[in-house]
């Protein structure tokens, strides 16, 4: 028996522990607000520099483009951030799994000096 099970055989820093009694508990406690963060915390976000630019190309599923914000603060750092709300619920419906994370999401990226922003 494993102790460590992998939930994605292509990246190896993607170990989840295993927890004998996380199924009996999940009943009864409600997931906290972390554990439905954490994913979206990992948005995927692509950097590639050109010889013109500086391009960020990054993997929000569920966010609409209104809902993505990219600022820039002092000493040349790029911002983006977002939030993904939860979809209303019906309570008639069960349950029995929710794996889509909602919450905020920030990322900032210091640019090279000579970045023109």
């Amino acid at each position: 028996m494993s102790l460590v099970r992998r939930s994605n055989v292509f990246d190896p820093f993607s170990l989840d522990l295993w927890h004998p009694f996380d199924s009996v508990f999940r009943s009864v406690v409600p997931a906290t607000s972390d554990n439905d963060t954490a994913a979206f915390a990992n948005a995927r976000i692509d950097w590639k520099e050109t010889p013109e630019s500086h391009v960020f190309k990054a993997d929000l599923p569920g966010v609409k483009k209104e809902e993505v914000k990219v600022e820039e603060e002092e000493g040349n750092v790029l911002v983006i951030s977002g939030q993904r709300s939860k979809e209303k619920e019906d309570n008639n419906d069960k349950w029995h799994r929710v794996e889509r994370s909602s919450g905020q999401f920030m990322r900032r990226f210091r640019l090279p000096e000579n970045a023109k922003v």
